[in-house]
């Protein structure tokens, strides 16, 4: 992470600063069951396997993936606005242009809602959901991890807001917006989260 990172700003004309140190740093929090290096590197991964984009897109795109998540207190929105505010600052402190700062801002904040119409943008989005579309196991894994970082959130109140979760992206006829990425996962995503709603209620208590 911290290579690609350093990379990235040197493509876009910048000098790196410490800024790859405190991605690692702040990744390895150990709040952090989910949204930690591994996520990065596996959204980065995904990304690249979908993305044909220039070499400058692509750097931006680094960027982007690699701040997205950089604040994490599980607190949507407020994280993700914060992680942009993160990026605005490191990426003034290596002297990029100002445009390609407020590019990668605006990637970070459409993983706010998950909805963009920029094309950049949905290589990001479609790469960060990946994980749904995921073998079984393994997004079972995800699951718990992601539950172990709400683990201050009574079981009652988990289960209904991960359902409300669950249910909105199930309703969205465009869970992913790339051709590669819709035929990479969205069929196996839609079953996951059918099948996690379903152990969510049949885990709540019987009256």
């Amino acid at each position: 992470m911290e290579d690609q990172w350093n990379r990235a700003v040197e493509v876009l004309g910048g000098v790196p600063t410490d800024a790859a140190a405190d991605l690692t740093q702040r990744y390895g929090e150990p709040h952090r069951a989910y949204h930690n290096a591994f996520h990065i590197a596996a959204v980065l991964r995904e990304a690249w396997e979908i993305a044909d984009v220039s070499a400058e897109d692509w750097a931006i795109l680094t960027l982007a993936i690699c701040a997205h998540d950089v604040v994490y207190d599980a607190r949507p929105g407020d994280d993700e606005r914060a992680s942009a505010a993160w990026a605005r600052e490191k990426l003034t402190e290596a002297g990029l242009a100002e445009r390609h700062i407020v590019k990668v801002s605006e990637l970070v904040l459409a993983t706010v809602g998950h909805q963009s119409d920029d094309p950049l943008a949905h290589i990001l989005l479609d790469a960060d959901l990946s994980i749904l579309g995921a073998d079984p196991v393994v997004y079972d894994g995800y699951a718990v991890a992601v539950r172990a970082e709400y683990s201050a959130v009574s079981d009652e109140l988990w289960r209904a807001g991960r359902s409300k979760v669950l249910r909105g992206l199930l309703e969205r006829t465009d869970l992913f917006h790339t051709p590669q990425a819709v035929a990479r996962w969205d069929a196996p995503a839609r079953e996951n989260l059918r099948r996690e709603l379903s152990i969510l209620r049949d885990s709540s208590p019987k009256l």
